[in-house]
């Protein structure tokens, strides 16, 4: 009997294009399949679980006898963001997309937040966080006035040098900017974006905090906290959700903690669902179209699935997934269309079984739902039948 469900987002690590890819603006794309056809790739683990098992995938070697249970999975939500795939995962779907702001934010919304905080504000415009850094930091540290942009994501980033900008305050100005972007102007997340340096060497740190809208609905993670499970988030889950359904939370400084922190909380005595976040595989080299960095990211989570496999006990089971794809040879900076990865290992589950293509992210909350015995969400549809 599974007493425990571990959902790890390997974020942005998509698999392949979408059928209505090119709809978004993504021909061709394939995070996973680029970084792979990109030299010589080392994920002996992933493979024994049965990345290379999975449909459509033809350019990772199949394992002979995969490990785990494998599939994949469409988005049905309209959008390709985080906020969208992590809510479609709990078993929300989103048909009208988060507002974004291609050209800015108009000025009326950027009197207003200059008003509350007393600041500045520099740029305003769709950017790279690396390279608004580099181009506005020195202008920044000797003005104090904030760097605010945005990018082809519902999102409002706030970047700050932590000596010209408190932490605090910083988050203060974040909470300013979420109040006012709401209803008509609602963005997804508002976005605390630290740095430290100088100019010339700045560098983000890993303060960074989402202030995400709350979801409109119940998603699993309520229902599992109504039955009075616990939910234990690693990364930017808390964020992502606003805290709802959580009774657990950490954020993490990187990826290697991400898996730290998901194995602490494994070898806590509990029943429920852990919830983690990996995000430099979006944030770091996904958005920075750096192939060797995101391959490189992929192998030291390979190289750590042992340690995470040692720490579950029988009555545990892990789907590793992600919530949209962000392919590094792409043009632009932005996230890209894609399928997702379903690779589900435990005591219970079945060897080499294919679960094939599943029309929506929330089939993952429908069978969360199916396996813990709790409310499930309006959509979705379980795969617990086939897995155990």
């Amino acid at each position: 009997m599974v007493k425990r469900v571990i959902l790890f987002v390997m974020d942005s690590v998509g698999i392949g294009a979408m059928p209505d890819s090119e709809r978004f603006g993504d021909i061709g794309v394939s995070t996973l399949g680029h970084i792979a056809a990109s030299g010589n790739f080392n994920i002996p683990n992933l493979k024994a679980l049965g990345i290379g098992n999975i449909d459509g995938i033809d350019y990772i070697e199949p394992a002979s006898e995969p490990i785990g249970a494998f599939g994949r999975s469409m988005e049905a939500s309209n959008g390709k963001d985080t906020t969208t795939g992590h809510w479609e995962i709990a078993g929300l779907r989103i048909d009208t997309p988060f507002k974004t702001y291609p050209n800015g934010f108009p000025d009326r919304i950027i009197k207003a937040f200059e008003t509350k905080t007393g600041r500045k504000v520099l740029c305003n415009a769709p950017a790279s966080g690396t390279e608004i850094i580099a181009e506005l930091g020195e202008q920044h540290m000797k003005s104090g006035d904030l760097i605010v942009y945005t990018s082809a994501d519902s999102v409002f980033q706030i970047a700050a040098h932590e000596a010209i900008v408190p932490l605090e305050q910083l988050y203060a100005y974040c909470q300013i900017a979420r109040e006012l972007l709401m209803g008509e102007d609602q963005v997804a997340r508002v976005i605390a974006r630290p740095f430290v340096g100088t100019p010339g060497n700045f560098t983000r740190t890993s303060n960074r905090r989402d202030y995400s809208v709350k979801p409109f609905g119940k998603t699993v993670l309520d229902h599992a906290k109504e039955a009075g499970l616990r939910v234990k988030s690693v990364g930017k889950i808390y964020d992502i959700f606003d805290g709802e359904g959580i009774t657990d939370e950490i954020h993490t400084k990187d990826n290697m903690d991400g898996v730290d922190q998901t194995i602490r909380f494994l070898k806590e005595n509990f029943e429920g669902i852990i919830f983690t976040n990996l995000v430099d595989f979006d944030a770091k080299f996904g958005h920075r179209r750096n192939v060797d960095g995101y391959r490189e990211a992929i192998e030291a989570l390979d190289a750590r699935i042992p340690e995470i496999k040692a720490a579950m006990n029988d009555e545990d089971l892990i789907i590793f997934l992600a919530d949209h794809g962000n392919d590094p040879t792409y043009k632009g900076t932005d996230h890209t269309r894609e399928f997702i990865p379903l690779l589900i290992y435990g005591n219970a589950v079945k060897a080499g079984a294919n679960i094939g293509t599943r029309k929506t992210f929330s089939d993952v909350a429908a069978t969360v739902s199916d396996i813990l015995g709790i409310e499930a969400t309006p959509n979705g549809e379980s795969f617990k039948k086939m897995i155990l």
